[in-house]
Parts: structure tokens; C-alpha cells; sequence
């Protein structure tokens, strides 16, 4: 018999998840780091001018504030397959299952989209000014680079999830941009 699933979403599954939702939760995973450390040849960027986008940076010393999505049973297979269409694109996610704290106490297991290490599309940790020169100009098959960034900036505030280091980033893409027109 098939349970309900958990999903953890620290990018933009937040504001785009694309399966049913029975319950939405803040949620903390532990050991890991939001990080900028993918380069993006599908969604944000392309084979020849790849993108950035966020992934779970294996990381002892941090911790993960995103969100628990809670899939109901009958509903959970369908979230999978498509989870696994959307975030093992191109194999530089592992799909893993860790713990989450929920903000409400509860401690589940969710599916949680890791960086997989040995991928070509992991670049480590770029110097802020590297970021702000691939994304302000990066653009995939759903749009520019930044525009990922604005979204995910802006749905973790309405969260009241704080993530000094993505808004000082927004503000100096915004100030690029800016500057560009």
C-alpha cells in the first residue's frame, strides 16, 4: 500500500512545484547548503551558454530552511515520475531521502534533489562576481536566468525565510541589469 510522501523544495519548487499538494510546511534539512553551484544547459541556460541554478550542496556545517511538501498517497507516484522527469534532467541531481524538521515539530522523511558531485554541471562555489556575470546574462527554455533567481528571492521572503547571501546577489544582478539598458 502506497503512504503519503514528503518532498523538500529550497529552489523553485517553492513557488513552482508542479504536483498536488495536500499539506505545505517550513521545513530545516540539515548538512546541506542552498548553493548556486549547477550550471543550468536545460531550464535557465543552454548547452553553450549554461545557466545557474540552486542545488543541495552537501555541507556538514550548514543547514537548509525551504519547504515540506506533503504528497497524499494516491497522488505520490505521479508526483515521483514527475520529479524524477523534472530534477534528473540531465543526472547532476541524486535523488536521496533525508530528515526534515518541519517548522510545526514534526521530523519526516522527505525526497530531497542533490548536487551530484562528479556531474560536469557542478561548478563549486563561484566568487559572487562569477554568479552575477552568468546570471544576468543566461536564458533557457523557460526563460532568463534571473528571472529564477527574482522568483526564488521573492517566495522565500513571503516565507519569511532569510537568505542574505541570494538577496545581496538579486540586488547586484538587478544593479547589472540595470546598467545594461
Amino acid at each position: 500500500m502506497q503512504e503519503d510522501i514528503w518532498v523538500f523544495g529550497y529552489g523553485s519548487l517553492i513557488w513552482n512545484p508542479g504536483f498536488d499538494v495536500a499539506e505545505k510546511q517550513l521545513a530545516t534539512l540539515s548538512g546541506f547548503a542552498r548553493r548556486f553551484c549547477m550550471r543550468s544547459i536545460h531550464y535557465r541556460g543552454t548547452a553553450e551558454k549554461p545557466g545557474l541554478v540552486l542545488a543541495l550542496d552537501p555541507d556538514a556545517n550548514q543547514t537548509c530552511t525551504g519547504v515540506g511538501f506533503r504528497v497524499a498517497a494516491e497522488n505520490a507516484p505521479d508526483a515521483l515520475a514527475y520529479l524524477r522527469e523534472r530534477e534528473l534532467i540531465s543526472y547532476a541531481y541524486v535523488e536521496q531521502w533525508h530528515e526534515l524538521k518541519l517548522h510545526d515539530g514534526r521530523s519526516v522523511t522527505a525526497v530531497c534533489y542533490v548536487m551530484n558531485h562528479d556531474s560536469d554541471q557542478y561548478c563549486g562555489v563561484l566568487s559572487a562576481d562569477a554568479q552575477v556575470d552568468v546570471i544576468s546574462t543566461a536564458h533557457g527554455s523557460v526563460g532568463p536566468n534571473y528571472e529564477y533567481l527574482y522568483n526564488t528571492v521573492s517566495h522565500l521572503h513571503e516565507l519569511g525565510i532569510s537568505d542574505p547571501e541570494l538577496e545581496k546577489l538579486a540586488n547586484r544582478v538587478r544593479d547589472r541589469l540595470s546598467k545594461a539598458d
